[in-house]
């Protein structure tokens, strides 16, 4: 299993703040970001985002990163201030 963790807006948007995915057919953030835009219109459009961020492990990883079972995997929107 993979835990999906979602931060700020991200969270807010989708009305969820983790879940638990079966890692077959998951080896990539990319892989990741497919299976979670299927879920829905709503969730297609917030992951076909190409600016949110990711990390695996508490590590910033682009969307060829490798996952496996065990890993916890965080989306966020860009960070932006002023």
């Amino acid at each position: 299993m993979i835990k999906v963790v979602f931060f700020a807006a991200l969270r807010e948007q989708l009305d969820c703040s983790e879940l638990m995915l079966n890692s077959k057919n998951i080896s990539t953030i990319a892989d990741l970001k497919r299976q979670l835009a299927s879920k829905s219109e709503q969730w297609q459009a917030l992951f076909s985002n190409t600016l949110l961020l990711s990390a695996v492990n508490h590590d910033m990883v682009n969307s060829e990163q490798k996952i496996k079972s065990g890993d916890e995997v965080a989306f966020f929107p860009p960070v932006t201030g002023g």
